[in-house]
């Protein structure tokens, strides 16, 4: 009966597609602008593993990753340096272009 056949994977490929969409606007975003770096964000019992991307001006981009192993292979690809957020905090860039962008809004 149909009722009780189960999914192997429920999701599975969706969510691998979403990682994948994730990696390649993380890629593009790295490849684009200069002096990123990554901060890596724990998982919590709200969000997954995220990983923000934050160029030399402040300008950033955050997105999930599948682990922090993942996070720090994509970093290693990439030739840039990732950083443990609860261990070294976001840079000051980074909360000078939010300020910056919010008086652009103003």
């Amino acid at each position: 009966m149909a009722w009780f056949r189960r999914r192997k994977d429920p999701g599975g490929d969706r969510d691998r597609d979403a990682y994948r969409a994730d990696v390649e606007h993380l890629e593009q975003f790295a490849q684009s602008r200069y002096g990123v770096e990554a901060y890596l964000e724990p998982k919590t019992a709200v969000t997954e593993t995220t990983v923000v991307f934050i160029a030399h001006d402040g300008e950033w981009t955050r997105r999930r990753v599948e682990s922090a192993e993942a996070a720090h292979q994509l970093g290693h690809r990439l030739g840039i340096p990732v950083y443990d957020v609860g261990l070294v905090g976001y840079p000051n860039r980074m909360r000078e272009y939010n300020a910056r962008q919010r008086r652009a809004e103003s």
